[in-house]
């Protein structure tokens, strides 16, 4: 857990950004190996007990596979499995979220909002955002990610009053607010990076300023 902190003096406000993209915790074991504990949250979740407004995001860390896998091992109570359906880790992990939000928040003193999945469109969904420069008109046949539905179970199963940000439906049709197959190297210095193909573009992160502006905005209304 990394957390970050900003504090407004004039407005008696502060900020913090605390950094657990899986929500449950991700330690490491035996061989140095990382070990996911789908049912053990309580060391990052005791940065949350506070706050007036949490605003939680967890969905893309769980796809990764191969080489990019967030993890080594999963662990559940004294069950350990090498793998198992990125989907069925990604539904007890939010269940382990969900269980401390209801055991431990109370509704008059903290608000709780949950940012739904940030959409990709150079999978198999058509929708390459290599070269693209506009955004698409509508969606003919909008794309709901598993996840989605998942995050949506867990939600409707709580007793505490979770306010769902969905900015996955509107975020899908802005193919061209990637930065494609440019990065920063360092400092101002953006290089083209991998070449050409569309396979290299990069569809997990958004130009600044840009998308991520009108989730703020959504998020501020929601306020």
């Amino acid at each position: 857990m990394v957390v970050h902190c900003l504090l407004f003096q004039d407005f008696e406000t502060s900020i913090e950004f605390c950094w657990a993209p899986l929500l449950v915790e991700l330690k490491k074991g035996p061989g140095n190996r990382r070990i996911l504990h789908l049912d053990l949250i309580e060391e990052n979740a005791k940065y949350w007990r506070a706050a007036d407004v949490l605003v939680f995001d967890s969905a893309h860390w769980w796809t990764h596979s191969d080489k990019w896998t967030s993890w080594d091992l999963l662990m559940e109570g004294k069950h350990v499995a090498r793998d198992m359906n990125r989907m069925v880790a990604y539904q007890r992990g939010l269940r382990t979220w969900a269980k401390w939000i209801d055991l431990n928040l109370d509704p008059r003193q903290s608000r709780v909002i949950f940012r739904s999945m940030s959409p990709r469109h150079n999978r198999d969904n058509g929708w390459k955002c290599y070269k693209q420069r506009e955004p698409l008109a509508y969606a003919s046949h909008p794309h709901v990610p598993e996840e989605m539905m998942i995050l949506k179970g867990v939600l409707k199963s709580m007793r505490f009053h979770v306010y769902l940000q969905d900015i996955t439906a509107m975020s899908a049709l802005r193919k061209d607010g990637h930065p494609s197959v440019y990065t920063q190297a360092g400092g101002d210095k953006v290089v083209k990076q991998h070449g050409t193909g569309h396979g290299s573009a990069d569809c997990s992160h958004w130009c600044l300023p840009g998308v991520p502006d009108i989730w703020n905005e959504m998020l501020n209304a929601m306020l």
